[in-house]
């Protein structure tokens, strides 16, 4: 350091002066000296402790949703099916049940018609066994046969939502109501499938006899 000297009116020299800059110089890269060394080693720590940066991540995060347990590509979001499809068969096997035990309007129809048909092929001389097996025996026939083919689709509609699960995404069970909706369309197919049988084959309320 230079000799600091001071002339007499208290005036700081030259030489006094560019000591205190030369200090300050000193002063301030000690201070920025550490600051330095600590940013550096703080961007080379993830490499070298193998952390993966944001890029790398990404890139992991795409890996992993890019293909799901069925090769769908939707690992990601885990989207389950809504079982709509499952819950409207439910709901129409149950109702072609119903419609096989209380008639249609094609079976009301279907009977009007064979009705129609038997009077115009008897006469009045005609016995009272062919009127009545004519007018009103095919026409019983006619509705017991069409409620037996409702029985059936409800009977088939419901088999197939039972069965669906064991044919789709495994574990994914079917919602309990779809499944008590189809067993109610399966039990009321057989209930009808079972009468419309009965009734076709004159077994139950059969025709009278004539004597």
């Amino acid at each position: 350091m230079g000799t600091k000297t001071v002339d007499e009116t208290g005036v700081k020299t030259d030489e006094h002066k560019t000591d205190e800059a030369a200090d300050a110089a000193e002063a301030t890269e000690a201070t920025e000296a550490p600051e330095s060394i600590d940013v550096t080693k703080a961007a080379e720590a993830p490499e070298a402790a193998g952390t993966d940066t944001p890029e790398d991540a990404d890139a992991s995060t795409d890996e992993d949703t890019d293909e799901g347990p069925d090769g769908t590509g939707t690992a990601g979001t885990g989207a389950a099916p809504t079982g709509v499809g499952q819950g409207a068969g439910a709901v129409v096997s149950a109702g072609l049940g119903i419609v096989s035990l209380t008639g249609s309007w094609v079976g009301t129809v279907a009977s009007a018609r064979e009705s129609l048909m038997g009077q115009l092929q008897t006469s009045s001389s005609s016995d009272v066994g062919t009127l009545i097996e004519k007018g009103y025996g095919n026409a019983w026939q006619a509705t017991a046969m069409w409620g037996g083919i409702f029985a059936l689709v409800a009977l088939i509609v419901g088999v197939v939502v039972l069965a669906r699960p064991a044919f789709g995404a495994p574990g994914r069970p079917q919602a309990p109501w779809i499944k008590s909706v189809a067993w109610a369309g399966v039990a009321l197919g057989v209930i009808g499938l079972l009468l419309a049988v009965l009734k076709y084959t004159d077994v139950l309320l059969g025709l009278p006899a004539t004597g």
